[in-house]
């Protein structure tokens, strides 16, 4: 399904269905309050768009297990998404309950499969990590979880979901994301009294950050890889990756290509310097232009080439990404890969790099950020100026600092 397709049928269908929720939710509090349970037995996560979230959603999973360590944990997401969450480790495979994105209809079969899964299971709590989406909140409801915890507007203008949470958390757009996130599973263990949640002083000490370790076999395998399509690589002295992608769900988030273009074409200058593109299928368009661009015998085009996996063992024998605001952003901070990265429609205070290893650009528009929670993460903007003030020679004085570095 397209985004704005997605968008759609979360306000036409979405908001008619949490108002019929809510109304139901509160005939049946008319006859018994809900049960708040302090002991989860089963737990369920529920984030289907973006996969870098899954990264910054870390310390919330370490916190929750950490909390209620008999808990047995569940997760709900698109079958694309998937990966990102087994990468973790922390929810069991078997447990990772997985939605169709391909269509409508399969979308709404494969909730129906999904909704009749978690109610046989008999979740105790449901965890909505989504921040407005209201499929989200319908899903967290029909689950048949006994508690349900998610973002509520509260006063504010944000988008409505329903009143049918047993623990509304405000969201605070001026705290980052994974800080954000880890006030949900504080919520459960608040007192029901305490409004807003989640009223709790949060430490640095709770912020994890992931680093997942690649074998040396699985390093040489991408390493043979690579000299498929170009047998120099192991004669390259700096592996420079670059993203030119941001996902469909915000693209305003791209740095303009020429861009790409014209850095790429600085650091070649560099001798030993070998760029490889990345991206998955749906991006070859921009990469293949990069690449064609570019025409150099020390320039690869690996988008669409790699799986999730085989990714991240790319970022483990690469020297430097350089990327848009998207999902590779937040997977290299698991692992030593020096990322530079571009913000502008979005805040980095919110949504930045957790790890030391990444230099964002931003360059504080006054119209910036224009894509938050509230809008649905949708701007009028069609001219990407706080993006398009970041030049190359900018980025290239920082890049050549490590490109010499032996």
């Amino acid at each position: 399904m397209k985004v704005d397709f997605m968008r759609s049928i979360d306000r036409r269908l979405g908001v008619p269905l949490c108002f019929v929720l809510s109304c139901l939710h509160g005939f049946r509090k008319i006859f018994s309050k809900p049960k708040l349970i302090q002991n989860p037995g089963r737990i369920l996560f529920i984030e289907l768009s973006e996969m870098g979230s899954m990264v910054l959603a870390y310390s919330l999973f370490k916190k929750t297990r950490e909390m209620f360590p008999d808990a047995e944990l569940y997760f709900l997401t698109f079958k694309e998404n998937r990966y990102a969450v087994d990468i973790l480790g922390i929810i069991p495979e078997e447990n990772v309950i997985t939605l169709s994105s391909r269509s409508f209809f399969s979308f709404l079969f494969s909730s129906v499969g999904a909704v009749r899964k978690l109610r046989k299971r008999k979740i105790s709590v449901a965890v909505d990590m989504e921040l407005f989406a209201r499929l989200t909140a319908i899903l967290s409801y029909l689950s048949g979880a006994k508690n349900r915890v998610g973002y509520f507007r509260y006063h504010s203008e944000g988008l409505y979901r329903g009143n049918f949470l047993t623990h509304k958390v405000a969201f605070n757009p001026h705290i980052h994301m994974a800080q954000n996130l880890l006030n949900l599973i504080y919520a459960i263990a608040s007192s029901p009294g305490d409004l807003p949640l989640t009223k709790k002083l949060l430490a640095e000490g709770d912020i994890f950050i992931p680093k997942i370790q690649v074998s040396e076999t699985d390093k040489e395998k991408m390493f043979e890889r690579l000299q498929e399509e170009n047998a120099n690589i192991r004669k390259a002295k700096k592996i420079v990756l670059l993203n030119p992608n941001a996902s469909d769900i915000v693209p305003l988030r791209r740095w303009p290509i020429e861009n790409y273009i014209e850095l790429a074409k600085k650091l070649l200058k560099h001798e030993g310097v070998h760029i490889i593109i990345t991206g998955v299928e749906s991006e070859k368009e921009p990469a293949d232009a990069l690449h064609d661009a570019l025409d150099s015998a020390r320039c690869m085009n690996f988008a669409g080439k790699t799986s999730f996996f085989e990714l991240i063992a790319l970022y483990n024998i690469a020297h430097i990404l350089i990327t848009n605001d998207s999902g590779p952003v937040h997977f290299s901070v698991m692992t030593d890969i020096k990322t530079f990265a571009f913000f502008g429609p979005e805040t980095p205070k919110l949504y930045g790099p957790l790890g030391k290893n990444c230099r964002v650009f931003y360059t504080n528009y006054s119209c910036s950020p224009c894509i938050s929670a509230f809008n649905h993460r949708k701007s009028p903007c069609t001219d990407n100026r706080c993006l398009q003030a970041i030049t190359v020679e900018d980025v290239y004085a920082e890049v050549r600092k490590l490109i010499e570095r032996d």
